[in-house]
């Protein structure tokens, strides 16, 4: 069976407080829809609906301080605890110790070496291989684990002949931030249905949604909305376009969801999955923190 792996950095399930969490403010109607009115917050976990289930997971992992991005992804891929391993949370890139877990151990490596199709669905453009090249960017945890396991990382071709997604969904950024006039640009729905018929080529795909995490760190609350609110018609066209397998959408840590403050949050993170529920059902089955999401992933491709 077939997983769809989104990921929303920096979202957690936080209060109804329209002052502080978008959630609370932003228009979701199609994940109002999936959750029979719910919104993600954090009194609608857990819930078993027809088409979705909700849970609230421990991003703390039983260390602590606040979780961070480079250990939390990489818990997310491996299914290993590496802040306790390490006995600190990192990020926001991986250090070394981090970078050694995220070789042959995480889901990309292990599908790869199993005969699976496996892949990274963004689209990166020239100059973030610029950056890395020069020394001046480094991989994020994500990523890292794609090059290691002999993947390769999508380029500004691939968006522009349809073969991966740009990191706003819609390709809008492409065009006005990244000054590529002619990049393919969608609407939210159109790139759901984009990011379905993308993942029916794999066993398992991942999309990174990052721009979530920027808007908490910088407690912009009108973006944050509009964010969530485009991530709603993306998520409308997806399931339409759905035809079988499971769709997980979770994070790393908390953040956007409390816009008081800059930096993470202790929040629980939701792990949001959408298919058939008995494969729901058994996906989630003692699904507790982050540690959980990979082995419930390879068990789900491998054993179907």
């Amino acid at each position: 069976m077939r997983i769809l792996f989104i990921f929303l950095d920096g979202i957690g399930l936080g209060e109804n407080n329209p002052e502080t969490n978008p959630f609370a403010r932003a228009k979701m109607p199609n994940l109002n829809r999936l959750l029979d009115g719910r919104a993600l917050l954090k009194d609608a976990a857990p819930f078993h609906g027809e088409f979705a289930s909700l849970l609230a997971i421990d991003p703390a992992v039983g260390v602590s301080g606040l979780p961070q991005s480079a250990t939390g992804q990489a818990i997310l891929l491996t299914g290993i605890n590496i802040p306790a391993e390490l006995g600190y949370h990192y990020g926001p890139k991986p250090n070394p110790e981090v970078a050694a877990y995220l070789k042959e151990a995480t889901l990309f490596s292990r599908f790869s070496k199993d005969g699976r199709k496996a892949a990274l669905l963004n689209a990166y453009p020239p100059r973030y291989f610029d950056g890395i090249d020069s020394g001046k960017r480094l991989y994020s945890s994500i990523p890292l684990s794609v090059i290691n396991a002999g993947l390769p990382l999508f380029r500004h071709d691939d968006l522009f002949t349809g073969r991966a997604l740009s990191a706003d969904f819609t390709g809008e950024g492409w065009r006005t931030m990244l000054g590529f006039k002619e990049a393919p640009v969608m609407d939210a729905r159109e790139a759901g249905r984009k990011l379905a018929s993308l993942a029916k080529e794999y066993d398992f795909s991942l999309f990174e949604y990052w721009a979530s995490d920027y808007a908490g760190h910088k407690q912009q609350m009108e973006r944050a909305v509009e964010l969530m609110e485009i991530f709603d018609g993306v998520l409308a066209g997806l399931v339409d376009a759905w035809e079988d397998g499971l769709i997980l959408v979770t994070s790393d840590h908390g953040n956007m969801d409390d816009l008081s403050t800059r930096r993470h949050t202790d929040a629980a993170v939701p792990a949001l999955v959408i298919g058939a529920k008995p494969a729901r059902d058994e996906f989630t089955r003692n699904m507790r923190d982050l540690t959980d999401i990979a082995p419930a992933i390879w068990k789900t491709v491998t054993q179907a």
